[in-house]
């Protein structure tokens, strides 16, 4: 990951700032530490001059904006304390390579920083999550963190590929090997050599097959379908897996032997739901990433990060990231509010939800408005000012507690 430099004024008013991107990882280095690095992205505030205009990030207060880098130009970004998580994440996003992980919940973090440190070994890697929470990402970013970073990178899934294919198609076959084999066939372990091979799905893989990937695995070579010498390969392996694999174990579906040969060092992905921190900071990465060639990229408003927090993902980054191309669509200003995020599934099904620890939150805040409202005879105006808020995230709590059956305004008014 690269290193940011900021100037002294960016430090005076953006540590926040600053502190989110070092708690991400970003090393954060100074001018006066030396030359920088080639790849390393410079914090600068407005009316200073970049020191290298194409890694050079302007940063100020005023009115909500977010411009990328394009065409050798600075980016820019300008922003308010209440979008402070959307202007952190833009600037991690913008801060990022395309294939890093974004990740600002302090679990997600923990496990971005243990993955770093699995990189650099050279060990065989079981990673298990659910769907869609980035398993392949995590894989992608420990190769590139690794030795074979210039080696190649293959992933197959399991569960594409049809079980008379999985075979050839992972061990490679010779010419005449079977009816169709017109010409011989290298195999993915063979076109990974010197590199990482991710194993997608693996409960997913018959288990005659599992035998000869065990093989594979503990003897560091392959036999083609059709041939009979074994041949040498220098691969990494990383198996990601959607379902207990322990449990698949136990029901017989899948070896033991082999279990413990992949889950040398297990990892584990958890479910967007439970991971809120991450939704701002990905969020606006999807956006940086889907804005096309608009000049300047739409905003997040505080009420559609509330709601993008509020929701509990059933389809988790996969999920958000239709979420965002949709508002794109649907938002062709430069703002993405409450009103351009549709969802599939409506969120009356999660009205009866277990007392978690971000419901008793919310019965809090909502008391909180409830007396300060009384407090200040009805006035709006006067309660978002004692309450920290803009009158605009002040309404949609008002909206959300109405959803909820509980009219807030009309009680203090009453």
């Amino acid at each position: 990951m690269r290193s940011i430099v900021p100037s002294a004024a960016v430090l005076r008013q953006k540590y926040a700032l600053v502190s989110a991107l070092r708690a991400q990882g970003f090393a954060i280095g100074s001018c006066e530490d030396g030359k920088p690095g080639a790849q390393d992205l410079f914090l600068i505030a407005d009316g200073e001059v970049p020191p290298a205009a194409a890694r050079t990030l302007i940063l100020g207060e005023g009115p909500r904006t977010a411009i990328p880098f394009r065409d050798g130009n600075p980016a820019r970004l300008r922003y308010g304390h209440e979008d402070s998580a959307i202007g952190a994440g833009f600037a991690s996003a913008m801060a990022r390579g395309p294939y890093e992980p974004v990740a600002a919940d302090p679990e997600s973090l923990a496990l971005l920083a243990l993955a770093e440190r699995v990189a650099v070994s050279d060990i065989t890697v079981l990673i298990n999550g659910p769907t869609g929470t980035g398993k392949e990402v995590l894989a992608k970013a420990i190769h590139l963190g690794s030795s074979r970073r210039d080696g190649p990178f293959v992933a197959i899934n399991c569960a594409a590929l049809p079980e008379s294919m999985l075979e050839a198609m992972l061990f490679g076959h010779q010419k005449g090997s079977f009816t169709g084999a017109s010409s011989g066939g290298q195999g993915f372990f063979r076109a990974a050599n010197g590199g990482t091979l991710l194993l997608d799905e693996i409960a997913e893989m018959p288990l005659g097959l599992q035998a000869k990937l065990l093989r594979a695995l503990q003897e560091r070579e392959v036999v083609p379908i059709g041939g009979t010498v074994p041949e040498k390969i220098d691969v990494r392996v990383i198996a990601c897996a959607n379902r207990d694999l322990q449990g698949e174990v136990t029901a017989g579906r899948f070896r033991a032997d082999l279990y413990y040969r992949l889950a040398v060092f297990p990892l584990a992905t958890k479910a967007l739901a439970e991971r809120p921190g991450d939704i701002a900071a990905l969020a606006a990465a999807m956006v940086l990433r889907h804005a096309g060639a608009r000049s300047a990229l739409p905003w997040i408003t505080a009420e559609a990060v509330e709601i993008l927090a509020d929701h509990d993902w059933p389809g988790n980054v996969r999920e958000l990231e239709n979420v965002i191309q949709r508002a794109l669509l649907l938002a062709p200003g430069d703002t993405i509010g409450a009103e351009h995020l549709i969802f599939d599934r409506r969120p009356e099904m999660r009205q009866e939800r277990p007392e978690t620890l971000s419901n008793i939150v919310q019965m809090h805040e909502f008391q909180a408005i409830r007396e300060t409202l009384a407090e200040c005879n009805g006035s709006r105006i006067e309660t978002a000012k004692r309450l920290g808020i803009s009158e605009r995230t002040l309404r949609y709590r008002l909206a959300k507690a109405r959803e909820q059956g509980d009219d807030i305004a009309q009680a203090a008014s009453a």
